[in-house]
C-alpha cells in the first residue's frame, strides 16, 4: 500500500485563510473566514465558496488516489448556494460518494458556525497514474 498524501496549502488557499482540521480518505474538513472573502455587497463570495469547496473535494480525492499510487484531477464541479454569510468562520466538509479505480465523486458541504448549510458542492475527479 502507498503512503497517504498530506495536504499542502496553495497560494490561493493561504490568501483565503484556509485552515485544515481533518484529512483522511473518509473525510476532509477545513475552515475559512468570511472576512476577506466577501463580494461587494458584503456577503461571502460565491466564487470563494466554489474555490474552497473544489480544493477540499480535490484534496479528498488526491488522498484516496495516493493510496493507490495515483493522483487525481478535477473533471466536474457543481454547486448550489442555499444561504449566505456576512461574517464568521465557515466549515467545509468533503465526504466520498463513490471511490472507484478511475473516478471519484465527493459531496462537499459548506456550513456556518451555527451548522446551517450555506452551499452544497459535488465534485468528480479522474484518477491518473503519477508521472
Amino acid at each position: 500500500m502507498n503512503e497517504q498524501w498530506k495536504i499542502v496549502l496553495g497560494e490561493l488557499d493561504e490568501k483565503m485563510g484556509v485552515q485544515i482540521l481533518e484529512e483522511s480518505i473518509d473525510r476532509v474538513v477545513a475552515t475559512m473566514p468570511v472576512a476577506g472573502n466577501r463580494q461587494s455587497f458584503g456577503l461571502l463570495h460565491g466564487g470563494a465558496s466554489l474555490a474552497i469547496g473544489e480544493a477540499v473535494g480535490s484534496w479528498a480525492a488526491v488522498i484516496y488516489a495516493s493510496t493507490l499510487g495515483k493522483t487525481a484531477v478535477g473533471v466536474d464541479v457543481s454547486a448550489t448556494h442555499h444561504k449566505s454569510a456576512r461574517e464568521g468562520i465557515i466549515t467545509v466538509t468533503a465526504t466520498p460518494l463513490q471511490l472507484g479505480r478511475t473516478l471519484t465523486s465527493h459531496q462537499v458541504i459548506i456550513a456556518n458556525e451555527s451548522g446551517e448549510r450555506l452551499c452544497t458542492l459535488r465534485i468528480s475527479n479522474l484518477l491518473l497514474d503519477r508521472k
